[in-house]
């Protein structure tokens, strides 16, 4: 049984394994614990490609936050922001422009508590712990308002995270309540799991039913810890409504403006997480 980090929440059950902390160890971060790296070996003996998949996702928010930088935003809400590791929002949008504002919100303890001492002393940057199911207890928060001008345009991140939020909890609901405080010019950046058999495989049936083999195995997987929702990209698409989106539209990770025209790879659809970003008129 490893030892509770001073920095962990007492409170915490560190013997049942997080999503959020096997996402931390798919990027190389040192806050996980064992189920969660017993959770991570069990993904990537389904799903070798895993690990890389988590990389390629982490580089899209890296190029989707200084496409924003670019394009004269200053201020970022990351919705669902998990644990932070190297290459965080903050470090990317105030190496770009060191006036950048940016408010983490998380429902996990561990996920806030980190980014608190990672916070400590930086400025311009904080962390909530909220649910971004409840738009008003995030935006209400007077960490957020003391940091956020809504008069203003923000880009708001939900990357990697709607796939965890069930169609019961109506994530479209959530996504309207950001749009309606944003002022025109703001961005919403999303990315959610996909795998493109959604919409080949016809036939009646749930969406998990067209999922086969180790598809099925690797949602069992992570379903034994935390709640995954499939969706097909006509259903991701319409989570974007209100947000058109800008050049090249809802594409494949890697696809979304690479910094070099052969990072694409071989197979987009291999890092099976499609992503966007929208723009409010």
């Amino acid at each position: 049984m490893e030892e509770h980090p001073d920095w962990a929440p007492g409170n915490i059950d560190l013997t049942t394994p997080s999503a959020a902390r096997v996402y931390d160890y798919f990027l190389g971060g040192a806050h996980n614990f064992a189920p969660d790296r017993e959770m991570a070996r069990r993904i990537l003996e389904l799903h070798p490609s895993a690990e890389t998949n988590a990389q390629a996702n982490r580089a899209f928010l890296h190029r989707a936050v200084r496409y924003l930088v670019q394009q004269g935003i200053r201020q970022f809400v990351d919705l669902g922001s998990g644990i932070p590791t190297v290459g965080n929002v903050h470090e990317i949008a105030q190496r770009e422009a060191p006036d950048a504002r940016v408010v983490y919100v998380d429902l996990d303890p561990i996920a806030v508590a980190h980014s608190e001492l990672i916070l400590h002393d930086v400025g311009n940057a904080t962390v909530i712990n909220a649910d971004l199911r409840n738009p008003h207890d995030v935006l209400s928060d007077p960490r957020l308002t003391g940091l956020i001008d809504f008069s203003e345009p923000v880009a708001f991140l939900m990357v990697a995270v709607l796939h965890f939020i069930p169609e019961s909890d109506r994530p479209e609901e959530a996504i309207a309540a950001y749009h309606r405080v944003a002022a025109p010019g703001s961005h919403l950046v999303l990315s959610h799991g996909y795998d493109a058999r959604l919409d080949q495989v016809p036939g009646a049936g749930s969406l998990d039913e067209k999922l086969e083999g180790k598809g099925q195995e690797v949602l069992g997987v992570y379903r034994s810890a935390n709640p995954i929702t499939v969706r097909t990209r006509g259903r991701v698409q319409e989570l974007l409504d209100g947000w058109p989106l800008v050049d090249p539209g809802l594409v494949w990770v890697p696809q979304w403006r690479p910094d070099w025209p052969d990072e694409v790879g071989v197979d987009p659809s291999s890092s099976y997480v499609i992503a966007g970003v929208g723009r409010k008129p």
